[in-house]
Order: structure tokens, then sequence, then C-alpha cells
């Protein structure tokens, strides 16, 4: 019955111990923090608005509708659903559901009861709470639950469900000796079946205690973003809506929290679109009642099937009562009456991440390449094993360094590396499907290094696959359908590389790239070890965009600036290497200070969209302390768009890790994508300061110098002269010898060479830039190198030649000459081995070579011995390398 509004107080119960367990059963036992609410202050603003107390002689009609079906609840139920006395009734205060055998020559082999309130109690927000003892036995699922009244956002699961509470199994202990003992609570919400999403957390009882032998509380506290699972007013789950990042152009570029999400069709342009707000959770909602026999999930677990001896009239889901309270604090939403305690916000407790989609921008039509593997894991893309059961791990190979050896065994599986939240365990990895569409033009490829270790046991084709945001497209591949054309050959590492255009022929959304699989036919890979290396998505891609904040003086749109203390920093002469550089002084105000790119401070205000390097961009400075102000700790801190967003690290939080030192120059560097993800949006980013903590920095002084936010890995790509081929507007060239100079393929790690060989005809040779094709690299002359690698395949005749690099400019105009022993690295050629040299623009400017016009880059056996000699060369490139 209807009972008039009354406050309550709830007196959360002390648990010692329990266990979590993940969905399905299993078990993780963990130590409970019992820091839940003081029982002096307890929650006092719940108010019941809605009970049934089930005290009458019969069900209350005024409450409950029975359903009466034998549909299978969709799940491939066993029972039909009846509203007979025997399969649900009232006596001695409780509500009864009994499960029981059908009669001969039933639709199906059970009879149970299902009850709901839907259009006589339907509820927004509260807090929905059961006392029951629940059944048990193999194919039994009891559940509590909720379901939208209206379904205003479409179909299940569009409009959501809310699983207060479910089991199956209860106390069945299955072959291994583990006894089902978990109760569930789970969301289901997201795109229309078979997309569809859940996501959940288990729990259980200390000591061994199982839900089936007693009565206990099963109750969620359900408010405007958030919903929290109890049972006996233990708090074990927590499951919020998504928080979308978004950049200062107001596109969402990620999630600062994987939650709940749905889809539906906007009613303005008729488009399915993907929503991380409350929906669905923001409707009302009815509540159920159910007794299922078997189904699709009990009967997979434990024993498997259905234990028929398990349903009589004393296996029942006794209900000794069912209410609703509404928080007095804020109706309207929910919020004010939280039952909490220290823990229930964390993914490492009780916060449940979700399945959210990230959300992916429009592509911006900024190029950048993704390196998911080469030596090291990338946190945000692990390798992954789809079905086998192996852990995917990292071994030393003679020939490539670390590499990922993948292990088929005998459950068939699919294998690769996956950017998903599920499947990312580093606590420094989170979702980042990859935008490659920009690359396509740019001659885009994926590829990567393979070596099989062991064959398949069985005959078996090998296949490359992509997946695209959460597999809403894919396209595959064999491969011996790539650029080589070839199959793998066990001991041998191969190159493989595929077109990204061929992948968006076949229908891959290439902007959002999340899987890449390699693997035997499925079913047939058993026993296949293989082992994969430089696995990247890449283009020829020009550089990002890079700003230098100060270097010898102020930028104009990015003045020194003092906060707070008053003072006026200034420019000041320090040592030869590092000339001018930027002066902050601090005394006794409180203050910050560094640089600055907004109106007043200056008239031409140019805040810097660092989003097309977030990937491998930094931002780093060189800094000297020349008086230190005690034991303060350094900060580096950047804000945005007018201070919308922020992030604040120590300096020790640097790549380098290190604290300032006394007289010492230091420098610092931070990754862009560390920054966003302690907050930051990258995208209009105007303010960088370097301080002691606030208010503990009186005395200091320190020098800042080469300030400047770069992507690190960038090589504009009209600075690469020769990597599998020479560039555009460049040609391999002969200079005086009457050969052709040729392309050949050599080991897997350099692909396609330059080959030249030398007659009996004086000659030099290398890269020849055609008619207004040139190399400015005057912008990178104080650390920029020019570098090649060289294999020398058969030595002069003459064994005193010396090998020369010659680099010329503006038609030879000018020119610099010096021998490859005088590189950077100072080595001869050694006949059979690949070699890298590298000569610093410095150098090659002081021996003359005007470096804003280079033309020609040449190395050859001295004029007049190089005769019989026959050399390669690759990876001819003039950049500024990292520092």
């Amino acid at each position: 019955m209807i009972k008039a509004a009354k406050n309550i107080t709830q007196l959360l119960a002390l648990l010692s111990t329990i266990s979590l367990v993940g969905c399905g059963g299993g078990s993780a036992e963990t130590e409970t923090k019992i820091d839940k609410i003081d029982p002096q202050q307890p929650v006092s603003d719940w108010a019941l608005v809605w009970s049934d107390e089930f005290d009458g002689e019969t069900i209350n009609g005024q409450n409950w509708t029975h359903e009466v079906n034998c549909d299978g609840g969709g799940n491939q139920e066993k029972q039909c659903y009846t509203d007979n006395a025997e399969n649900s009734f009232v006596q001695d205060g409780m509500l009864n559901l009994v499960a029981l055998p059908a009669e001969d020559g039933s639709a199906l082999p059970y009879t149970s009861a299902r009850m709901i309130t839907r259009y006589k109690a339907d509820f927004k927000y509260g807090r929905v709470e059961m006392r029951a003892k629940v059944p048990s036995g193999q194919g039994s699922w009891p559940a509590f639950w909720m379901m939208p009244t209206n379904e205003e956002y479409g179909e299940w699961p569009r409009s959501g469900e809310i699983d207060i509470f479910e089991s199956v199994n209860l106390g069945v202990t299955d072959a291994e000796g583990q006894t089902e003992s978990n109760i569930h609570g789970t969301l289901h919400y997201g795109k229309s079946w078979p997309d569809n999403s859940s996501s959940g957390k288990g729990y259980s009882l200390a000591g061994g205690a199982n839900p089936k032998d007693d009565f206990h509380t099963y109750a969620v506290e359900w408010q405007q973003g958030e919903i929290r699972w109890y049972m006996d007013d233990y708090l074990y789950a927590t499951q919020r809506q998504s928080k979308v990042r978004y950049d200062s152009k107001e596109q969402a570029i990620g999630l600062t929290h994987q939650g709940w999400f749905t889809e539906y069709y906007d009613q303005l342009t008729g488009e399915l679109t993907t929503h991380w707000d409350n929906a669905p959770f923001d409707k009302e909602f009815y509540l159920i009642l159910n007794f299922a026999v078997g189904g699709d999930w009990p009967e997979n677990v434990n024993n498997l099937g259905v234990d028929a001896t398990a349903f009589h009239a004393e296996n029942k889901f006794e209900v000794d009562y069912v209410r609703v309270y509404q928080c007095q604090s804020d109706p309207e939403t929910g919020q004010g009456c939280d039952t909490v305690r220290a823990g229930y916000d964390s993914l490492d407790d009780a916060l449940v991440e979700g399945k959210a989609p990230i959300p992916v921008p429009p592509s911006d039509g900024i190029a950048e390449n993704l390196d998911i593997f080469s030596g090291e894991f990338n946190p945000n893309w692990p390798a992954w094993d789809c079905c086998g059961g192996s852990t995917p791990a990292l071994v030393a190979d003679a020939d490539k360094g670390n590499v990922v050896e993948f292990v088929i065994g005998a459950e068939p599986t699919v294998v690769g590396f996956v950017s998903r939240g599920e499947f990312i365990t580093d606590p420094e990895g989170q979702s980042t499907p990859f935008d490659a569409s920009p690359l396509v033009d740019l001659n885009g490829v994926i590829t990567f290094d393979m070596k099989v270790v062991t064959a398949p046991a069985a005959s078996a084709n090998w296949n490359f696959k992509v997946e695209s945001n959460n597999a809403d497209t894919a396209a595959d591949f064999q491969l011996n359908e790539s650029i080589e054309g070839i199959d793998p050959v066990v001991g041998q590492w191969q190159t493989y590389t595929f077109t990204l255009s061929a992948f968006a022929d076949k229908g891959l959304d290439l902007s959002a790239i999340d899987v890449v699989m390699i693997f035997p036919d499925w079913g047939a890979g058993e026993g296949a070890v293989y082992q994969i290396s430089n696995f990247s998505i890449e283009g020829d891609i020009a550089a990002g965009p890079e700003l230098v904040v100060f270097t010898d003086d102020e930028n104009p749109s990015w003045p020194m600036w003092d906060c707070c203390g008053g003072s006026t920093p200034t420019v000041e002469l320090d040592n030869e290497a590092h000339g001018n550089v930027a002066q902050f002084s601090i005394g006794a105000e409180p203050t910050v200070m560094g640089f600055i790119s907004r109106a007043p401070n200056t008239t031409t205000p140019a805040p810097f969209d660092a989003s097309a390097i977030l990937s491998n961009g930094v931002i780093q400075f060189d800094m000297k302390v020349t008086a230190m102000p005690g034991d303060a700790a350094w900060m580096f801190k950047v804000e945005a768009n007018n201070n919308a967003s922020f992030a604040e690290l120590p300096l020790t939080d640097s790549i380098e890790g290190v604290a300032p030192v006394s007289e010492q120059w230091q420098t610092y560097t931070f990754n862009l994508a560390d920054l966003a993800n302690a907050g930051l949006d990258v995208s209009a980013i105007d303010v960088l300061m370097i301080f002691p903590a606030w208010g503990s920095g009186e005395g200091a002084i320190h020098l800042v110098d080469n300030v400047k936010i770069y992507d690190p890995t960038a090589i504009a790509a009209n600075n690469v002269l020769f990597a599998d081929g020479p560039a555009t507007g460049w040609t391999i060239w002969d200079c005086c010898g009457g050969s052709i100079p040729t392309l050949e393929n050599d080991d897997t790690a350099h692909g396609m060479t330059a080959e030249f060989v030398i007659g009996a005809q004086p000659t030099v040779m290398g890269i020849l830039a055609d008619d207004d094709v040139f190399v400015d690299a005057s912008g990178i002359l104080a650390n920029g190198v020019v570098q090649f690698e060289l294999k020398v395949v058969a030595a002069p005749s003459d064994a005193s030649a010396a090998w020369l690099l010659k680099i010329e400019s503006d038609s030879a105009t000018t020119f610099a000459e010096l021998a490859l022993n005088s590189s950077l690295e100072g080595n001869d050629p050694v006949v059979g081995e690949w070699q890298t040299y590298t000569f610093a623009l410095q150098t090659l400017f002081d021996a003359g070579l005007d470096i804003s016009f280079i033309d020609v880059v040449m190395v050859f056996p001295t004029w007049g011995t190089g005769e019989g000699a026959i050399y390669r060369l690759d990876n001819v490139m003039i950049y500024e390398p990292i520092p």
C-alpha cells in the first residue's frame, strides 16, 4: 500500500571485509575501507514517497501488474510468466515469487512470475530499495530492476536499463570447488542490439556468506549523472555519465571520464547521434521483480544448463518490502542526499568505467603519424589477444631488439594491437582512436615488420585486418596482397606495407582506427608463434606548428610577465652558449612568473594551437637558478583560453625528472599529451609559468632561455631527400661516369635503397635537386644536421681511396667537402655494414656552404680513385634532431 511520506535515517552497517567480483563470476579479494558515513551524522533528507510492505493478503493491483507471456525474456529463458497464485502470492508479510515445473505439453518447461509498476509507480531519481531473500540453484535468475516508462530515446537499450540486483546460480559449487555467491549491479545502454553496451560490478559477502541464506537489502541511489549500488547499505559500485573534454573550438576531443552514453535520432536533422550526457538515465523508470529460469547467462556459467531439482515451492524469491525515497534537498536532480564512503569515486575501488565511445572530432585535415610499436609498448595501443587467453610478450630479437611475440593456442583467436578502453590496463594509457584520413593524400600507409618463428600446424593464410570506431567499419587483406606481395617465411623478418587508400576503398572509416590485427585464418592458427616490430601508420607529412616563446629576446606576442609581485622581468646577457636570457626575480610578495599572450600584456596576443602535435609535441625550456629560495618546490604551469583550463606540474615531473641546481643550466621537457591528461586544452595555450611554489619564492632569481612548443620528432617532408626512394623533385645521380644509379631492395630495416656503381671514368655521385627545388636549412643552423646511411657493397680497387661528403648550394655557387671520418660518428666505411654519418650544419656552414639553398648532396670515393666501388645510400635527411 502507498504510505505517507516520512523521513528516514539510514545507518550504514559495518562490514569487516568484502570481496569485489566482476560480472559473471570469479573473485578478486580486496580489503574494504569501512569509512562509510558517520553514524552520528546520518543522511536524513531521504523521504519515503512510495512503498509496498506486502502486509496484506494479496498482491496490490494498484502497485503491480503481472506480465503474462512465454517470450523468454529476450535471453532464451525457460519459463512462461503467469499471474497464477502458485507463482506469485503474499504470505506472512512477504511477496513470494516461485518458479515451478510446467505441465506436460506447455510452451516452456517452467512457470514463474514477473511483476511491474509501469504506469502505476514510475520514478525519476531517488533511492530504490528492496529487502529480500533470494533463491538458489543452477539456472536460477532472480532480479530487481528498472526499465524506462516511455522509451523516449528508442528501443532497448537506447533508453536504458538499471539492474539494481541480479544473481545467477547462487549456492552452486562447480567442478573446481568454487561456490557461486555473487550479486550484480549493472547498467545497459548505448547502441541498439546487437551493438549494445553494459557495465557493472559484482559483489560478494565476507567469510563465505551467501545471499541465498538470509534476508539482505539491495538498493540504488540514482541522481542526475550518477547511480550508486548498495548491499546491506555498503556502497559497492558507482557509475557516472561520461564527461567530455572540449577544446577552445568547442570540439569534443576526448573523455575525462568514460561512463554511460546513448544514441538516438536527432529530432531536427533525423540523424542518429551519440550523446555523452545524462541520457538515457534522465527519464522516468518503472520497477520490475521477476524470477527467471535459465537463459543465456545462468546456463553458460557454473555447472551449465538448468538443474530441474532446484525449482520447487520451497526455493522462492521472498521480498519483505520495496521502497522508493526522494531526496528532499533537490528532488529535481536527486542530488544532495549521497550516501557515500571513501573510494566510491575511484576507479581503483567502486567507480566503474563505462563503455562510452571516445568522441572523434571531425578531421581538421592536420596529418600526423602514429607509432604503435617500435621497441616498446605504446600505453595507448597495447598488444592484445582477442579470444585465446594468451598475453603477448616483449622479447629480444637479435636483429630488431625488443619485439612483440604472439602465440596462438588451441582456442581460435585474432591478435594485434588495440586502443579501446576496456583493453587498456596501463595507468598511463587511454583510448586514442587514430584519425588517419589526412594521410591518404600524403602517400599514407600502414607498415610493420613480421617474422614467423613457428608456422601454424595447419595450412593457413595470413591476414591483416583493421577496425574503426568500435568495429563500426572494418577491412582486411591477406598479407600477400601487401605492396611487397609476399607470404611469410619461417625465420625471416619481412616488411609488409598497405596503403590507407586501399583500406578506404574497402569501406574502412579512416578517421577512428582503433584495432589492427595480424593473424592466420580463424581456427587454423594453432601452434603459430610470430613476432612484430616497427608497426606504424604514416605518411609524408610536413613538420607541425611550432612556437618560439623566447630565444635571445622576447617574442612581442609572448612578453615576459610577473603576475602579482610588481617586478619587471628583464633580458640579461648570460654565457656564450645562451646569450640573452629572460631573468625573473621574486620579492616578498607571493607571485608566479613566466610568459603571457593575453591583452593587455601584449597588443598582439597569439594563443598557440598545439592540437596538431598533441601526440608527440613538447613544451621545452632551459633554466638556471642563480639565487635559490630555500627548499621550495619548483613548478611549471600552463594555462589556455584565458584560464578556462590549465595544468600544473612540478619540474621533477618533466621528462628529465630533475630539480633545479644552483648556477646550472638545465633543460626541462613536458609532453603535451601529459599536460592534456592533466586537464589542459592544448588548442589555445596563452600562458607559460615557471616559479617556486606559491608563497615560498622570496629571494629567488632564475634565468630562462630557449622556450618553445614543438614536435621534436617532426622532420619537414621537403628535408627528407631519400627514404625508400628519392623525394619529389630529387634524383639519384651520376655526375660524370655515365652510369644510371638504381633502386635496390636491401635488408628489412632499409627496404629500397639507392645503389651507385663507379666504373673506369672518374665521377662523383649522390642526390640532385630539380630546377627551383632546394632545401633552406638556415632556420635550423644552430642544431641542424645532414645525416645519411651508407653501406659499401664493394670497395674501390684503390685501397687508398678516401670517402667524402660534398654538398653544394645554389648551382655550386658555394660548397663544403668533408671526409666521412670527420662526421660526428668519426668512422670510415666498412664493407657490408650499414653505417650512419652525421654532419652538423654549423660545421658545413663554417666550411663555406650557404645552407639556405642546398641542391646537391654527394657521397663518393676521392675523385679518380673510385673504380670498382659499389655502395648504397638510404635515409638522407637535413633536419633538427631531438635534443
